[in-house]
Parts: structure tokens; C-alpha cells; sequence
């Protein structure tokens, strides 16, 4: 069993890996798969791309399942699945897949490589990943000044030229009634002069 993924990069996606299985029963068809997802993948991210006719993706705890009607027997299987996101800091990622036919019998196709076994009878399908891309959000930028609410600076300006208006006719009212008492005033005492001359005139005639 066989998985191929164009272009995979780790944290990025939404990423399809294609499978395909040989079949290896010349009188039973294949009806489906049941995979273990990689580390950092959740099965709720994974969708069925492509596959035969009448077949359904099902998650299940850790990983998903694949089937519906058997395949003819010696056909191989051959399906895809999406991905939304790759997980990061991973180079491949291995599907530990049981290929299941309509006999009942089961392939288990699980092995990885190990020191001791480099290269396992039945190994599980794996992809390559290529580094995650830089991730530029990350990168500190300079922090810029809030853009103002469209018309603030226009209230603002509005407020400004109000304040001294306001100001200078506290100041005015101020010191208008001074003013005008002061007047009042003095127009009372030339009202009295003149009285006091006029009767002085009037007493002298």
C-alpha cells in the first residue's frame, strides 16, 4: 500500500493524500480501510477527496475509516483524502492502515522502519513533508499609532476653536459690568453738576 501528498509542507493546507492498495485476492473485493491518523492530526480534519463509487469516510477516535460497496476482486483501491493543516516540525508522516475485504480478511499494513528493520514486509503508508514555510506573523513589527475614528479629528478641531470663543466671552461679560457701572456713574454725577448749576442760575436771576 502506497501514499503519495504533491507538494506537502508541514503546517500548511488544506493537503490531499492520495492511497492506493493492491489488491492481493483474485476472489474477494476490497470494501474499505481504517486508518490511524499521525500525531498532530485530528480526525474532525480529515475529509474523503475522492474514492469508489458509494464509499464514505467515518472518523473514529484516532483516525478515520473508509468503505462502502466491495470493489471486484484483484481491482486495486484507490482513494484520496483532504487534510485542512499538516501539523509542524515533521518531515514524513506515516498511516497505519488495515485494508479490509469482503471475505473478512484484513492487511494490515502498520509496520514503520526501525534500526532492526529498515525496511518492514508491510510497511504503512507514509508521505514526505517539507519544512513548514517562515512564518511571518511572527516576525515583530513596529506598532503604529491607532487610526483616529473618521471625524474625531474634525470634532476635535471644532472643540479647540470653541474653547477660547467661549473664554473670551466669560472675559467680556466680565468685564462689561464693571464698564458699566462706571458710566453710570459718571453720568450721574454730571447729571447732578449740572442740576446744581442750573438751580445756582435760577437763585442768582
Amino acid at each position: 500500500m502506497e501514499a503519495t501528498a504533491e507538494g506537502a509542507q508541514a503546517g500548511t493546507g488544506p493537503v490531499t493524500v492520495a492511497f492506493s492498495a493492491a489488491a492481493e485476492s483474485d476472489t474477494a473485493g476490497i470494501v474499505g480501510v481504517k486508518t490511524q491518523l499521525p500525531a498532530g492530526i485530528l480526525p474532525g480534519s480529515v475529509s474523503l477527496a475522492s474514492g469508489p463509487a458509494g464509499w464514505i469516510l467515518t472518523p473514529t477516535a484516532d483516525g478515520y475509516e473508509i468503505g462502502g460497496p466491495a470493489i471486484a476482486p484483484a481491482v486495486d483501491a484507490e482513494f484520496s483524502i483532504a487534510i485542512a493543516r499538516l501539523p509542524r516540525d515533521v518531515t514524513e508522516l506515516p498511516f497505519k492502515t488495515l485494508l479490509r475485504y469482503s471475505d473478512g480478511r484484513e492487511d494490515a499494513w502498520i509496520e514503520l522502519p526501525s534500526p532492526a528493520n529498515p525496511e518492514p514486509e508491510n510497511p504503512a503508508p507514509t508521505i514526505a513533508v517539507a519544512p513548514a514555510p517562515a512564518d511571518a506573523t511572527t516576525a515583530a513589527t513596529p506598532s503604529s499609532p491607532a487610526p483616529a475614528t473618521p471625524g474625531t479629528e474634525g470634532a476635535l478641531s471644532a472643540e479647540a476653536q470653541d474653547e477660547p470663543a467661549e473664554v473670551s466671552a466669560e472675559d467680556q461679560s466680565s468685564t462689561t459690568g464693571p464698564t458699566v457701572a462706571i458710566v453710570v456713574l459718571v453720568a450721574a454725577a454730571l447729571a447732578g453738576a449740572f442740576w446744581f448749576w442750573r438751580s445756582r442760575g435760577s437763585r442768582g436771576a
